[in-house]
């Protein structure tokens, strides 16, 4: 539909509605003004048996409800994959649309690409994309307009005013997050430069290999529409993770995320949905006695329980010192509130203690095997409760040797572990603040730096950090242990030194 073919349309449907003959009408959205006469032509037609219309659209918030009410509506998901994407964008071109110039039709096929991996790369969260972007085909209409309006008229032909439109108004314009704009602006110097376009080029980069695109792809020397859909066929039918600049292990890392998800949703799906609807003893039993009995054993031998402790004065110790004391604080109140709601739970099963609101709230949460929010607004961990009871424990513990070490001065001389801290963010402040207080100078001209290599010998404090790992990324090959051939979707990396430093340290 659209470009005058209204009345054809209606026409059309008139003679197939005579013979009882099936008829598609495609992308109503692009003439929703004319929908309204669709629905009146419908309601006096007395169609044959056999007739059937097919109606396409995309999603569109004019598109008349009540035309959607009398329909038999399907949603149609399109298949993924950098191929599928890119087929479908060509589908959606017109061979008049491409056939003009050789450079816009390779700067076509360029956006083309430059669209399929934004929204392939989605599949990769969270280390392709931070979040899920709504990239959508309103965004890459918006680029073939800009690159149609440029090239009509111009010789020389303006990059960075692709890459600006590209990154501040259109694709950038969905992004919040600081490492992805970086990864868009990357993507943007690769597939819109003139070097890239230059035919020569282009069966260089295929040879040594192209920076963007894989080997096997060649820009044709043509504005044929046929030979840039022979390129795209020529691709795998799965996806490469090299096609977006990211390793080979990632491909395992964004599986075992998909099937973590699909062992909680199935444990979700495995209760009855009035399991804690109403008190039953024996389901209760049943359903809650495998995590009281782990939060019991959890705690055997731990004084956690009973410890006593109190909260940091302000203004006593150095900043490091108080951050600990209030993590061990927080720690202990933690474990002993969790304690509290989980032995009134016991006490109800046990039929020793009535039935309360709280505890109704916080039993429905743990029999669908979700973690209940009264724990998760004191820390966010992980959503499985037996995990989150698993993860709690341990950094209680683990604090105890913090707060240890601190006593005798032994803390920042030591490997630290920072994923045996509920806020290993503010532990790197709480060093901040005492780094500036020690240089005399403020917070704010203080930068972090890491080093892999050595310690940072004009550091006035500075920490080394072990345990730490990398989920669908590599690091320097010489520096692991394990096999690359296995390509583990988390890898160990050494440790390193952390310290802040002066701007002025910098230049």
């Amino acid at each position: 539909m659209g470009q005058g073919q209204a009345d054809v349309a209606l026409a059309t449907l008139r003679e197939c509605s005579r013979n009882g003959e099936w008829l598609c009408l495609k992308n109503l959205h692009l003439v929703t003004t004319w929908l309204p006469l669709l629905e009146k032509e419908l309601n006096v037609l007395q169609p044959k048996p056999g007739f059937r219309l097919w109606l396409t659209a995309e999603v569109h918030p004019k598109f008349p409800p009540i035309l959607l009410q009398t329909s038999l509506k399907i949603t149609y998901e399109a298949p993924p994959g950098l191929k599928k994407n890119l087929l479908r964008t060509y589908e959606s071109w017109t061979p008049e649309q491409i056939s003009k110039v050789l450079s816009r039709a390779q700067s076509l096929f360029c956006l083309a690409w430059f669209h399929a991996v934004c929204q392939e790369r989605r599949n990769y969260i969270p280390q392709g994309w931070t979040k899920f972007y709504e990239f959508s085909l309103s965004d890459l209409r918006a680029g073939f307009e800009i690159i149609d309006r440029l090239f009509e008229g111009s010789k020389t032909f303006e990059w960075e005013f692709i890459h600006g439109l590209f990154e501040s108004a259109i694709y950038g314009g969905r992004i919040d997050n600081p490492s992805d704009l970086r990864i868009l602006r990357s993507y943007l110097e690769q597939f819109f430069s003139a070097r890239l376009l230059s035919s020569s080029a282009g069966q260089r980069r295929s040879r040594g290999g192209a920076r963007g695109f894989p080997p096997q792809i060649t820009l044709p020397n043509s504005c044929s529409i046929l030979e840039y859909r022979g390129v795209i066929e020529s691709l795998p039918e799965d996806d490469r993770p090299a096609f977006f600049g990211l390793p080979a292990n990632i491909e395992r890392s964004s599986q075992r995320i998909v099937s973590s998800q699909v062992i909680s949703q199935l444990r979700v799906l495995s209760r009855s949905i009035a399991t804690g609807s109403k008190f039953d003893r024996e389901l209760w039993s049943n359903g809650l006695s495998p995590i009281l009995n782990l939060w019991k054993k959890l705690n055997q031998g731990s004084a956690l329980l009973h410890q006593k402790v109190s909260p940091p004065a302000e203004g006593q110790g150095s900043p490091v010192m108080s951050f600990i004391t209030l993590e061990e604080f927080n720690a202990v109140r933690l474990i002993q509130s969790i304690h509290q709601s989980l032995a009134a739970l016991s006490k109800v099963i046990r039929g020793t203690q009535l039935l309360t609101p709280e505890v109704q709230k916080l039993a429905t949460a743990l029999l669908n095997q979700e973690c209940p929010l009264t724990w998760q607004n004191k820390w966010e961990g992980p959503e499985e409760p037996m995990q989150y009871l698993r993860a709690v424990v341990a950094r209680a513990l683990a604090i105890q040797s913090w707060v240890e070490r601190a006593g005798r001065q032994a803390l920042l001389s030591d490997t630290l572990d920072l994923s045996e801290l509920f806020h290993p963010d503010t532990f790197l402040n709480a060093l901040r603040q005492e780094t500036a207080r020690t240089m005399g100078c403020s917070m704010d001209s203080l930068v972090f730096a890491t080093s892999w290599k050595t310690q940072f010998l004009q550091a006035k404090l500075q920490v080394k950090v072990g345990g730490l790992q990398l989920e669908g990324c590599s690091f320097d090959g010489a520096h692991l242990s394990e096999n690359q051939h296995d390509s583990p979707s988390v890898s160990a990396v050494p440790p390193c030194y952390m310290a802040w430093f002066s701007d002025l340290f910098f230049f």
